[in-house]
């Protein structure tokens, strides 16, 4: 297809495709981006209309729209009503929004799962495309730290030390262990990881965990999750199992770099070849889950070299080059704490070698993620 063919067939395309684009993300012209588009907006009459649309993080009325696009505000209703089931435009109230490609729609598009069955495989395919094959620019800024791993649900108890050379002030804090979101919530529920449930949906699953074993909600998000029907509800007790089942998968607790609360909101529970997140910061070196302040030791009188923290590490961090002992390449670990978690002996422990506090909040444009995606799936 010529640049002068594919520009012609796509002008409203192009207008909303870069309104998209908010701080760290950015949606290039590319025809896996435009493909995507038509997918969520197949019809002339939506993407015209979604073209008269502020840029993502502002919202607009219909009568607003009206105004704007000369057409009738209940032709306008019409219009939208689709893609708001869909969850592909955001609506509070009486306010409309164009949101984020991805993290954003991908999320609440197929946590949702209102489009045909036809459709949902196509896009997932589109998505699994785009997460194996970076774009120039990137969908999200390189640098742009989002996420960072949580310690595993008995990590305080077993498996951590302190560095002697740290100050004793900075031992070990709540919001770097994932019991810190059951011990200060009361509702909790699971809902299938989208990043997985592409790689079922393309043909490619994950040999790791199932989508079903996928990320994990608290509070009043819990709460709409369970009712909305697309997640189950879990007691504190069942959470704290789910939790040590996700780890022994051998997946990655991961939750916003932040600590004003969003924090104690959810967790993705991440695999290295599927997650949106890791497998760009395992396969690309983006920084989009960064390090936790931990890493992990190795005890040589405890390890038997049975080589199972090799097989569990999501980053290929540890190796068994002279099948004498095992090897932790800190430049590649991240410090999630499944090796320590998944090993036999017990010969592994968390030690804390940084104290890095994460900032207050992480918001994308004007957004944390879970405002985004509360909107998108209100």
């Amino acid at each position: 297809m010529t640049e002068a063919k594919l520009k012609a067939e796509i002008d409203y395309y192009d207008v909303v495709r870069q309104k998209l684009a908010v701080g760290p993300l950015n949606y290039p012209r590319h025809e896996k981006i435009f493909e995507l588009l038509k997918l969520f907006w197949p019809e002339e009459e939506t993407i015209k209309l979604l073209s008269f649309f502020p840029p993502v993080g502002e919202k607009i009325t219909l009568a607003e729209l009206a105004e704007k696009s000369g057409i009738s505000t209940s032709e306008a209703r019409k219009i939208l009503k689709k893609p708001v089931k869909n969850k592909t435009i955001s609506q509070i109230g009486k306010e409309y929004g164009l949101e984020p490609l991805v993290p954003g729609i991908y999320e609440a598009y197929f946590i949702a799962k209102q489009d045909n069955p036809e459709n949902l495989k196509k896009v997932a395919n589109i998505y699994r495309w785009l997460f194996k094959n970076p774009l120039d620019p990137p969908m999200i800024a390189k640098d742009f730290e989002l996420f960072r791993p949580l310690l595993p649900i008995t990590a305080k108890e077993k498996l951590i030390k302190i560095d002697e050379s740290l100050d004793t002030d900075s031992y070990v804090l709540p919001y770097e262990l994932v019991e810190d979101l059951i011990n200060k919530n009361e509702f909790f529920a699971a809902i299938p990881c989208q990043c997985r449930l592409v790689g079922e949906l393309s043909g490619e699953p994950c040999e790791r965990a199932p989508s079903e074993m996928g990320c994990f909600v608290t509070g009043r998000g819990a709460q709409a999750i369970a009712s909305f029907g697309y997640g189950r509800a879990l007691s504190k007790e069942q959470s704290i199992q789910y939790l040590k089942d996700t780890e022994k998968a051998g997946l990655v607790h991961c939750t916003s770099n932040s600590i004003g609360g969003e924090h104690l909101m959810f967790i993705c529970n991440c695999c290295p070849c599927h997650c949106g997140a890791l497998k760009p910061t395992k396969d690309f070196k983006y920084k989009t889950i960064i390090r936790s302040n931990f890493e992990p030791i190795i005890n040589p009188e405890l390890c038997v070299e049975c080589e199972t923290c090799l097989k569990k590490c999501p980053m290929d961090a540890i190796s068994h080059p002279d099948k004498e002992k095992m090897v932790i390449n800190s430049d590649l670990c991240i410090g999630c704490g499944v090796c320590a978690t998944n090993c036999p002996k017990n010969a592994i422990s968390l030690k804390k070698v940084r104290d890095i506090v994460p900032p207050k909040t992480k918001k994308i444009g004007n957004k944390m993620f879970m405002q985004m995606l509360g909107e998108l799936l209100a």
